[in-house]
């Protein structure tokens, strides 16, 4: 199973040819990754008060193909490699059916107060295996 979000381009985003500025992939895929926490019942917010967050590690991104002005777009979030402390998360911006960019990323569970990895708990788990192996 794979979540989507969808997203307009707007004149904020581009540079002045119309085109996204590399940069906001990266803030696309982290609002995309906010909303399927959300959508998947584990708010950002209730993951800090049980003392639980995950922290980026390593990005990957293959740009392939620009997006500009006025297009919508979707974000594909699906999960990778699940570990103890850490999991891949996969990250497909589509225009349509045509890929744009995909981004990979190792994120690491952590004890927000202290920054220390922490083992993923087994609801999270539970839940993020649902999204696995797309």
């Amino acid at each position: 199973m794979k979540h989507t979000m969808d997203l307009r381009i707007y004149y904020q985003d581009t540079d002045a040819g119309g085109i996204v500025y590399h940069s906001n992939y990266l803030d696309y895929a982290e609002r995309a990754r906010s909303e399927f926490l959300r959508d998947v019942g584990l708010p950002v917010n209730d993951l800090l008060e049980r003392d639980v967050a995950f922290v980026i590690k390593k990005a990957e991104i293959n740009y392939k193909s620009p997006a500009r002005l006025e297009d919508l777009l979707t974000v594909h979030t699906s999960i990778g490699e699940i570990r103890g402390a850490s999991m891949v998360m996969n990250q497909t911006i589509k225009r349509g059916d045509m890929e744009l960019v995909d981004i990979v990323l190792q994120a690491v569970f952590v004890n927000p107060k202290t920054m220390s990895p922490i083992r993923i708990p087994v609801d999270l788990k539970e839940k993020f295996e649902l999204y696995q192996g797309e």
